[in-house]
């Protein structure tokens, strides 16, 4: 989230950063939910076209939390509420839904406040090994649960995914259009690693969080255990692989993990998750995990350099070029994995490295230069 933006109850400033007639269905959801009177903060928006707002009951003294998501922008809250419902009933701390509104696109949420994993960490170097292992617990306690009702992450999401990485960062760092026969090169070499490591059978499949990382977790310090993760933006939960989550968390695009903090944390889950480290089972199951993990990393950090470029190209957000060399970063590390050795000779061959040459030549595109 950016921001914040203040304004004072509902009396909605000239100011006000909600476009009409947004502002008018928001002061109307507020009214019809028992928070008519409530003072409003603006605190932004995330990648997608979402907003979120922080409510005060004058009456109670309570906050909530208001996501607004314009179903005009293409935005849908029931899977949230659906996905945040699957995840209290595993046990976890997800925000509780107040109040919904399906046809406006208003959700009044429990409020977790405002301490994000990121910014603990940032302030509170020492605590970072105690929060980062909360939030593998919570994905150990997620990985016992069936995913019920989610679509499953297969080959044709990983496919529809990594176009991304050919369809924007590629012609963005190359600085021409990608020909079919070198897309198709691309996708081939990606689904055939994702075959090898990553098809499991459904019953192995479990629930997948997509964008599990430091600034989608709030610390709840109040709590106990696992609990302590305050999980959020799950809506596009799928079923799937368990290293998904997990390499999300740990290569993270928006802040560094140390080599040792990613060592520590994986050994943590694998030791829960997979038992005695003296079998010769847990030996494989362990490869097979790395395996995936890379690959699924890989497959991730391919897709985000794709988001990243479109939401700057596009959608003239030119911050996001500033996390480029981090996600290529993570890729690098990715492709020394044995599993993903002929992709990385095709990365190596086609694309260059984002240098500041080519990050400035992508600002300028946002820029509209």
């Amino acid at each position: 989230m950016i921001g914040p933006f203040a304004t004072s109850g509902m009396n909605f400033a000239t100011n006000w950063p909600v476009p009409e007639p947004r502002r008018g269905q928001l002061d109307a959801f507020l009214s019809r939910t028992g928070w008519a009177e409530a003072s409003v903060e603006t605190l932004g928006s995330d990648a997608s076209r979402r907003r979120y707002h922080r409510v005060w009951s004058p009456v109670t003294g309570l906050s909530a939390m208001v996501m607004d998501a314009p179903p005009e922008a293409g935005e849908d809250i029931r899977p949230f509420v659906r996905v945040a419902a699957m995840l209290r009933r595993c046990g976890l701390s997800a925000p509780e839904t107040w109040e919904a509104d399906e046809k406006a696109g208003f959700l009044l949420l429990e409020d977790f406040g405002d301490a994000r994993f990121a910014s603990v960490c940032s302030g509170h170097p020492e605590m970072e090994f105690e929060l980062y292992a909360a939030a593998v617990d919570a994905l150990v306690r997620l990985h016992r649960h069936s995913p019920t009702g989610l679509e499953p992450y297969d080959r044709e999401t990983c496919t529809s995914e990594s176009r991304l990485f050919t369809s924007w960062f590629l012609p963005a760092v190359t600085g021409r259009p990608v020909v079919a026969g070198t897309e198709d090169e691309f996708l081939s070499l990606v689904v055939r690693a994702f075959d090898e490591t990553c098809s499991i059978p459904e019953a192995d499949r479990v629930i997948v969080l997509r964008d599990y990382h430091a600034e989608n977790i709030m610390w709840l310090s109040d709590r106990d255990d696992e609990h302590r993760a305050g999980i959020l933006d799950f809506q596009d939960a799928v079923a799937g692989h368990p290293a998904y989550d997990l390499v999300s968390l740990l290569e993270d695009a928006r802040r560094d993990t140390s080599e040792s903090l990613q060592e520590s944390v994986k050994g943590r889950y694998i030791g829960s998750v997979f038992g005695s480290r003296e079998t010769e089972a847990f030996q494989e199951e362990t490869r097979a995990f790395e395996a995936a993990y890379a690959v699924l990393g890989a497959q991730r950090n391919l897709r985000i350099l794709g988001v990243f470029s479109r939401l700057c190209i596009r959608d003239g957000k030119f911050t996001y070029v500033d996390l480029i060399p981090r996600v290529w970063g993570h890729l690098q590390k990715d492709l020394k994995h044995p599993a993903l050795a002929e992709l990385a000779e095709w990365i190596l061959r086609e694309v260059p490295h984002p240098g500041e040459g080519i990050l400035s030549r992508i600002r300028k595109r946002a820029h509209g230069s």
